[in-house]
């Protein structure tokens, strides 16, 4: 019997490893316009988002936004919006990406609160279903369709 994973990169999937935080979420790695950075996975976020300190890191053309960001705790928080964006996770990559751009101190208080590092941005539901994305828990590996 074939495992998970051997199915899924039979299918056409590329796997990356995630990591599990003392605060109980997955961290991976990522790049966006080239630039590596530190993501946190999150099923429930439905975008992708980057704190306003990462604008210059990441190259983003930044604009603002009349969309309200609301979670982990805040809420109507000011966002800016950055289209045509270049996303890499592992091998799967992706143009055009549309990022919001937010207030990402009291998720990375949090994280540094519980000994865990500051993030540069949360990797949400727009990107996990743009590439058919998996979960594998037990073995902590996030599987995207190339």
């Amino acid at each position: 019997m074939e495992t998970l994973q051997e199915y899924l990169l039979d299918k056409g999937y590329t796997k990356v490893k995630l990591k599990l935080t003392k605060t109980n979420h997955f961290e991976m790695k990522a790049s966006i316009n080239g630039v590596k950075g530190l993501f946190i996975l999150d099923t429930g976020a439905s975008s992708s988002c980057v704190g306003f300190e990462a604008i210059e890191t990441f190259k983003l053309n930044a604009k603002d936004s009349k969309i309200k960001a609301a979670g982990a705790g805040a809420t109507d928080m000011m966002t800016q919006l950055s289209k045509k964006n270049t996303i890499k996770i592992g091998k799967w990559k992706k143009d055009k990406v549309a990022l919001i751009l937010f207030n990402l101190i009291h998720v990375n208080t949090a994280l540094k609160n519980h000994d865990a590092k500051p993030v540069d941005g949360i990797i949400g539901a727009d990107i996990l279903k743009k590439s058919k994305a998996i979960i594998d828990y037990e073995k902590k590996y996030l599987y995207l369709k190339l």
